[in-house]
């Protein structure tokens, strides 16, 4: 998330399944995807690589250290990894056939960040524990990771126990990812398609509290929402004045902004305070104050705690969503390449 457009990504219920049964309704294309948390468990490396999570937390804070916009970055790449085919680290595949591209060639993933990162663990944890540790946990932990730096506190557990995936296509990418143009029914089309609901619409949806955007993905709401030169009325008029200030028509593409301009570097619950007061960057972030539930949960969220430990569960769930496990998969030597 960045820094590069964040475009969102997340769901299904635990309400239905539990937190620790196995959910199998479908391969996740056009249909609930499996969540299978009972099949990942905690310090899933604990005898086997006792220093795999550690390696991960400390690459990545170094990292982050040096450059901040990399925490949204992770977590943008960890949601893209798992909307589209699960949790099985195929984002991270380089295209082996020109003429069958992989996952990250597709537009809204030509944007990614971070893959550097990723492998840089990899390679570290090769060292100590080799053909050990999935390329899909480690994405997972640093993501996790990421996103924890700025406080010093994790946000959410993560199971580990994943393989990685030996196929990456683009053309899986279309349709799973919701855009950021999105109106309330097409983001609505996408998540329920993942067996999400719209309460995990607003609850993922504040990903976009961290982060930065390129003028160009909200320019149309700046200076022709209808075709006609116009500024998109939902949207703040004085924030709307102040992003022409920073962003030129037409948009220059090395322009960035702050998608909360209020900590986009903190994890914390001000995009519901942002988005109530219609200063949401994205068409798809003002879309949430057009349903009633959703408009419900933005302000519950705001006004209470309770985003933290629900934002906790959704993505404990995320992660395990399509994972694969047990004799499925591989432990790839490198992230970027099957063995």
């Amino acid at each position: 998330m960045r820094v590069g457009n964040i475009v969102f990504v997340f769901l299904v219920s635990l309400l239905v399944c539990g937190v620790f049964r196995v959910c199998d309704a479908g391969n996740g294309r056009g249909r609930r995807p499996r969540v299978r948390v009972g099949e990942l468990r905690m310090n899933f490396y604990k005898k086997s690589c006792p220093v795999a999570e550690g390696i991960v937390k400390k690459i990545t804070w170094s990292r982050i250290a040096s450059n901040p916009g990399l925490s949204a970055k992770l977590l943008r790449m960890h949601y893209h990894d798992c909307f589209v085919t699960g949790c099985d680290a195929s984002i991270l595949l380089d295209t082996v056939d020109s003429t069958s591209p992989a996952e990250k060639e597709a537009v809204p993933n030509r944007s990614l960040f971070g893959f550097d990162v990723i492998e840089e663990i990899k390679t570290e944890i090769e060292k100590v524990c080799p053909g050990v540790v999935s390329c899909a946990d480690i994405l997972s932990l640093s993501a996790r990771d990421a996103v924890s730096f700025h406080s010093n506190k994790p946000k959410w557990e993560v199971h580990t126990g994943r393989k990685d995936g030996r196929v990456s296509l683009a053309s899986q990418v279309s349709g799973n990812l919701p855009s950021p143009f999105a109106n309330f029914s097409g983001l609505m089309q996408v998540f329920t398609n993942k067996g999400l609901d719209e309460h995990d619409l607003v609850t993922l949806s504040a990903a976009h509290t961290v982060g930065v955007a390129h003028c160009g993905i909200f320019s149309r709401r700046l200076y022709n929402f209808t075709g006609k030169g116009d500024a998109d009325p939902s949207l703040n008029a004085k924030y709307a004045n102040f992003l022409r200030s920073k962003c030129p028509n037409p948009a220059d593409p090395s322009i960035t902004v702050e998608m909360d301009p209020q900590s986009s570097l903190s994890f914390d619950k001000s995009y519901f305070t942002i988005v109530l007061q219609n200063k949401g960057l994205f068409t798809s972030d003002a879309a949430l104050l057009t349903d009633p539930i959703a408009l419900k949960t933005l302000k519950r969220f705001q006004k209470t705690n309770a985003f933290f430990s629900e934002f906790s569960n959704v993505m404990m769930r995320m992660g395990a969503m399509n994972v694969l496990t047990g004799n499925e998969g591989e432990i790839r030597k490198k992230c970027s390449i099957v063995n």
